[in-house]
């Protein structure tokens, strides 16, 4: 078990090669080494992927890869040219001679786009950045089960300022190309970057660095956008048992929903304005900052316990209201989650929170795993007692820290810190409606 000093995102094992077989793929990639070349004006990208592949239980002579609508000019392996086919997102590779069992081996892809999404091109503000999903901008595998580490540069127009996953290795004051290295093995959806013509500030928390970029904030209004950021970080390093022990950046782009990735959230510009004009409107970035831990560090195994992550993001943003704000806060939120609830029931269109399956998700299948699994874990607190819950998320967290979960990994835990059989209460709420 990792003891509670633990930092959060430094030395995570990656997730077994047995999560990697849920994918459906007999390979497990261990790591993506990406150049990137992004066209502002021509809303376009070209790259090069290198994917460091193993073997699982037995030999296999194909790889697939996700690839979105982009379009691949080139595969290589060994030096030497594979045959390719690209069909429906979908890129499958014939190996040159079977990959086996443990084997570790090298597949380069050269492509080029236009990404419809996944990537978002502003050059009349000066700005690119990424958004939900990777495959669009580089062949993946898009599975959250799947982990690898990840070697990112990207060119870039001079003068802008950027952040991506993990490490950055500075460039040169006059050098357009930024490389980041991400040393712990993430789901692909949580790479990512964004660029543009920033302001910036950056200050220290505790064991931590916090930085702020915005196009249209200024330093000083940056400040107090994020004023509460480092106690936000502190909050859930104290309610995981895990504390941050890096830098987490949080960008003002043009247009988001919010997006957590691995070291950074992006967060509309629009929603800086909201927080100046109320202090107190802290759920947007509270609920991305708790992904570094509940989705990140922790990652559903595959879509159907998405719940994992966003009802658990919903809910954890809500106690740090409670924390920053008192009780009566925390109350609005479960209130706010129980009336969505109760239109859900009304209208037909509650569903159990592990999902058949997640194709094609409507507004109403996200209310059910954002705030009807918040309001599950708001009953869950209420039926174990507040010691016994808190107590039961820091084993949940900290046993499958670097992992894949499902449902049953969460109620397992939680049965164990509060010595009560949770199975009627997860076959109500949680499984059925």
């Amino acid at each position: 078990m990792v003891s509670a000093g633990t930092a959060l995102v430094l030395s995570i094992a990656a997730a077994t090669s047995a999560s990697a077989a849920d994918t459906g793929r007999n390979v497990d990639v261990l790591h993506y080494s990406v150049n990137l070349s992004p066209d502002m004006n021509l809303h376009q990208v070209s790259g090069q992927v290198t994917v460091t592949l193993q073997g699982l239980d037995r030999p296999t002579s194909e790889l697939r890869l996700d690839a979105g609508d982009l379009q691949v000019s080139e595969v290589l392996g060994d030096g030497l040219p594979l045959t390719y086919t690209k069909a429906d997102h979908s890129l499958s590779i014939v190996l040159s001679r079977p990959l086996g069992v443990g084997e570790v081996r090298t597949i380069s892809i050269s492509y080029r786009g236009s990404p419809r999404y996944g990537l978002e091109f502003h050059p009349e503000r000066g700005e690119i950045y990424t958004v939900f999903s990777t495959s669009q901008w580089m062949p993946c595998v898009d599975a959250p089960s799947e982990r690898a580490t990840l070697e990112l540069v990207v060119t870039l127009p001079a003068g802008m300022k950027a952040v991506g996953p993990g490490l950055e290795l500075s460039p040169r004051h006059d050098d357009p190309v930024y490389r980041w290295r991400l040393d712990t093995p993430m789901p692909s959806y949580l790479y990512g970057f964004a660029a543009g013509h920033y302001n910036e500030i950056s200050q220290k928390g505790s064991g931590f660095t916090l930085r702020y970029l915005s196009t249209d904030r200024s330093p000083r209004q940056l400040q107090r956008i994020f004023k509460d950021s480092a106690d936000i970080l502190q909050f859930f390093g104290n309610r995981s048992g895990l504390r941050f022990r890096d830098t987490y950046t949080q960008a003002l782009v043009t247009k988001t929903v919010g997006q957590e990735m691995a070291g950074f959230s992006l967060l509309p510009e629009a929603y800086g304005l909201q927080v100046l004009d109320d202090p107190a409107n802290v759920t947007l970035m509270a609920h991305e900052a708790a992904h570094q831990w509940w989705g990140n560090l922790l990652t559903s195994r595959d879509w159907r316990h998405f719940w994992l992550n966003e009802g658990f993001a919903t809910f954890m943003a809500a106690a740090y209201l409670e924390h920053r704000y008192g009780a009566a806060a925390y109350a609005r939120q479960v209130d706010s989650w129980r009336r969505r609830m109760e239109k859900l029931r009304a209208d037909g269109k509650d569903k159990p929170l592990v999902y058949a399956d997640w194709n094609s998700p409507t507004a109403d299948d996200r209310a059910v795993v954002y705030q009807k699994g918040a309001y599950v874990l708001h009953l869950l607190r209420r039926e174990l007692g507040d010691k016994a819950f808190w107590r039961g998320i820091r084993q949940y967290t900290e046993k499958h820290a670097g992992q894949s979960v499902v449902t049953e990994d969460f109620k397992t835990a939680m049965q164990r810190a509060s010595g009560k059989d949770l199975t009627e209460f997860f076959h109500k709420w949680v499984l059925g409606t």
